[in-house]
């Protein structure tokens, strides 16, 4: 699943060739998303100038002088720009075709994503409730440590709740994890203020680090710009189960947590 590093490689891929054009067309071949994509979409979107490509999350938010397009990727899905009129594929769904002559195109084999309109994005059911972003000061060690008294479960699956903070999927949770040396089985309330302030500086290293390579590759993720992502070259624990850790040699472990495959190092990680 495309995280947020992707989302965001996404957005800097499209946002120069969107923001300030104008929406010549919708061209929607199938509206069987995860829910339905609107049926008045065309009408809605055709003949407004695109203001501003923002991200919330993992949610792209293409903002025009009237509504705004709340895209997710979901499963398998990209965003990418062709020359408007190319012809479709299977699984390519939506085309937004601009009078620049281009496209922004929407493909998703797995039809999880996303694509919906709302006057007011940020009060959307699915965003009105979002953590703080991870790359700004509203996120920090301390918001984790209050955050996590008296909670049992375990901590990988603590930072990757929404409600705690927006974005740290099951990949660059694995590699905070590791870069802060905490066993990701640990209980959240367990863990000290001084080992959740280190564990915040590695979460916002390792994203921002992710974003400049242009994410990671996996499956089906292409960037807005048609590049794959760069960051998988750099991983120390995920994906990596039972391979000697690049720091110390000890085999990697591998469980799971909240359904999730978790690899890490049992003599790095306490």
């Amino acid at each position: 699943m495309p995280e947020l590093p992707e989302v965001e490689t996404t957005r800097r891929g499209i946002a120069p060739h969107l923001e300030g054009q104008r929406v010549s067309r919708v061209v929607v071949r199938e509206r069987r998303l995860r829910w339905p994509i609107p049926e008045d979409l065309d009408v809605r979107l055709s003949g407004q100038k695109i203001i501003k490509v923002e991200r919330r999350a993992k949610y792209l938010l293409i903002n025009a002088e009237v509504g705004t397009l709340i895209s997710h990727l979901g499963m398998s899905g990209n965003l990418r720009l062709v020359e408007a009129g190319l012809p479709a594929a299977k699984h390519e769904h939506v085309d937004i075709e601009l009078e620049s002559g281009l496209a922004l195109r929407y493909t998703d084999p797995r039809r999880f994503g996303a694509m919906l309109w709302s006057l007011d994005p940020l009060n959307h059911a699915l965003l009105a409730k979002l953590g703080p972003e991870p790359l700004t000061d509203l996120f920090e060690g301390d918001r984790l440590f209050q955050m996590s008294r008296k909670r049992s479960m375990a901590v990988k699956p603590f930072i990757m709740d929404n409600a705690v903070v927006v974005g740290v999927g099951n990949i660059y949770a694995t590699e905070a994890l590791f870069a802060a040396g905490i066993d990701p089985r640990r209980e959240a309330g367990s863990i000290s203020r001084a080992r959740y302030v280190k564990l915040a500086i590695e979460i916002k290293r390792i994203l921002a680090a992710a974003i400049e390579r242009g994410g990671t590759t996996l499956r089906d993720f292409i960037g807005g710009d048609g590049q794959p992502g760069y960051f998988q070259q750099e991983l120390f624990v995920y994906g990596r189960g039972y391979e000697p850790c690049k720091v110390c040699g000890t085999e990697l472990r591998e469980v799971k947590l909240g359904q999730r495959a978790s690899v890490f190092c049992p003599r790095c990680q306490k």
